[in-house]
């Protein structure tokens, strides 16, 4: 969604295997080839966990279970001109494997488990990592 008039909801989704975190590397923008959760725009008529479902099947092939809301955090990004070039409000969703090992599909250019401290060295946005940390200590991960 290139220079929007008004944000998009877009759904995060923090599906936990064990103590290992679902990653995926990015195959579009914004953020193209970065390392993020699988996730994406919400549907019409589609819930939150309805949604973070559905992102992480067709990106991973992996069936998670969303089990509770964690936060939301913006994701604004300005364009050359000034402008705004993306602009999205991300609700992250926490969530349960269920089923399947994950591969690359949809707009993803891979997709891997990552224990904390792995994803806080593959992912680069700030945001996101303060988001796994989040994460992780609801989990009782972290001290």
């Amino acid at each position: 969604m290139t220079n929007p008039t008004h944000p998009r909801v877009g759904v995060g989704c923090i599906v936990w295997k064990g103590d290992r975190v679902l990653l995926v590397r990015r195959g579009k923008p914004p953020g193209y080839g970065e390392w993020s959760l699988p996730g994406g725009s919400q549907e019409l008529g589609e819930t939150l966990f309805q949604a973070a479902a559905r992102e992480v099947l067709e990106e991973t092939g992996v069936t998670a279970t969303p089990t509770s809301v964690l936060t939301a955090v913006d994701n604004i990004v300005p364009g050359p001109d000034g402008g705004i070039l993306f602009h999205y409000t991300i609700v992250d969703v926490v969530a349960d494997w269920a089923a399947g090992e994950p591969q690359a599909a949809d707009d993803v250019l891979d997709a891997r488990w990552a224990t904390l401290a792995e994803a806080e060295a593959l992912v680069a946005w700030e945001p996101l990592r303060v988001v796994l940390r989040m994460a992780a200590q609801a989990r009782g991960l972290l001290g």
